[in-house]
């Protein structure tokens, strides 16, 4: 490389972006979470048996730290509604005293996500999705929720599946870009990611019976009837002949079958024949989660919407999601998922004003800025997509395919140096793809 071109100025060095490269290279920026592996024999915290172990105690842990906020981002982030999400906390902070590894570092949260879904990392960081919580009844049936969560913890079935396989793809942005030609790539472009939390684990048909027994357990033990393990199988099962799209994230990592909901029903009246007394507290549960339940129709119709883009349907879904709307403009996750059925149909401008109110609904979470920022960067906007996706990078750092655009946005502004520091971040992400190939021939380019 000559001194000369070294010191050419930035223009000199920039490709001609086509909308076709620049949103191809939007796409390929994902964000994987690379985690290290552990085989090995540990004992079990229920039984007491052995068990192969994929990651230790301190491996649990850190994947938590490291990829659950990126998961709970591409699910739309906590609820805005703070009762209802310390409600959850508290009941979890309860249950986890009865359980066998209460020092864990459990945290809880309802996520804006419109699927029905619940799910746990493998050190205890776990979400409950706002389309389940609407569908439950009362107390009890959250904590069977949440001491189902638990007992995949606390048996360390994430741990058995191997830690890496776990959290592989927690933003998985880039996966199908190969389809250049797809004119549905938009909505994967931008980090769609609907029903992203199928790839957190699937566990087996033995792994749910273990957690179900076990969340049975914790729940009576904090003081429930165990028939509320009954009734959310049976809400489930209802759910999956009625709504079988709503379900079908929650299905492929949570195998559910009538034999599971018998088998609650038969230990519930047996084993814990003296729990049914208790008081499942519904006029708590109603009390506390009226307003969220009063959204059942907008979450609904979203969720109708994600399953058309799912079949790739955006005509559909748009009507969906402006059903939503029309039901409550302030909704945060109809809005987003609005930006990205129009940025899917092409219709970009329209998109940009849906995710650029969505910002200015939630602005604490990450997912409004990214969608903004991508849609301005290919409209060759690099000064507003640089402000959008560094917010995006203060509220959730560590994030290889957002360094990858900002150092794109840098890079078109001619701010060489920023854009060397994101591209860094990009080649040491070790993430691969065209991303990181343009990251490194840049800084080879300018002698970095």
């Amino acid at each position: 490389m000559s001194a000369t071109r070294i010191a050419a100025p930035a223009v000199h060095v920039q490709p001609v972006w086509s909308r076709r490269r620049t949103l191809g290279l939007m796409g390929a920026a994902c964000s994987a979470v690379a985690l290290p592996t552990l085989q090995g024999c540990a004992t079990s915290p229920v039984t007491g048996a052995p068990i192969l172990a994929g990651m230790s105690e301190e491996q649990e842990r850190k994947v938590d730290q490291q990829a659950a906020p990126h998961q709970f981002a591409s699910d739309l982030g906590p609820i805005q509604d703070a009762r209802v999400n310390q409600y959850v906390v508290d009941l979890g902070t309860r249950m986890q005293a009865n359980t066998h590894r209460p020092t864990m570092p459990y945290s809880y949260r309802v996520l804006n996500a419109n699927h029905v879904n619940a799910y746990t990392f493998p050190g205890g960081a776990m979400a409950v999705t706002r389309g389940i919580l609407v569908e439950l009844n009362n107390e009890a049936e959250l904590a069977a929720l949440l001491g189902h969560e638990q007992g995949h913890v606390n048996a360390r079935h994430a741990a058995q599946r191997q830690g890496a396989a776990l959290v592989a793809q927690v933003a998985v942005v880039g996966l199908a870009v190969a389809s250049s030609n797809s004119r549905y790539q938009g909505a994967i472009l931008i980090g769609s990611q609907i029903g992203a939390s199928a790839l957190l684990a699937s566990y087996s048909r033995e792994n749910e019976r273990e957690a179900d027994a076990l969340g049975q357990q914790y729940m009576v033990r904090a003081g429930y009837p165990a028939s509320g393990m009954t009734a959310l199988h049976q809400m489930l099962v209802a759910q999956e002949k009625e709504r079988p799209s709503a379900l079908e994230t929650m299905f492929s990592s949570h195998p559910m079958s009538t034999e599971r909901r018998d088998t609650a029903e038969r230990d519930a009246r047996e084993r814990y024949a003296a729990s049914l007394q208790l008081n499942p507290q519904r006029e708590r549960f109603m009390d506390t989660t009226a307003p969220l339940r009063a959204q059942k129709p907008v979450i609904e119709a979203c969720s109708r919407g994600e399953s058309a883009m799912a079949r790739k349907r955006p005509a559909d879904a748009l009507t969906q999601f402006q059903s939503a709307i029309a039901r409550n403009e302030r909704d945060y996750a109809a809005q987003v998922r609005t930006a990205q059925c129009l940025t899917a149909m092409d219709r970009r401008p329209e998109a940009l004003r849906h995710a650029e109110l969505a910002r200015q609904i939630y602005p604490q979470e990450a997912t409004a800025h990214k969608v903004a920022a991508v849609l301005r960067l290919a409209d060759n906007d690099a000064a507003g997509a640089a402000q959008r996706l560094e917010a995006h990078q203060s509220l959730l750092p560590g994030d290889p395919g957002v360094s990858f655009l900002l150092g794109r946005s840098y890079e078109s502004l001619g701010q060489r140096d920023r854009a060397a520091a994101q591209y860094q971040q990009v080649v040491s992400s070790q993430t691969g793809g065209e991303p990181q190939r343009h990251a490194a021939q840049r800084l080879r380019e300018w002698g970095r």
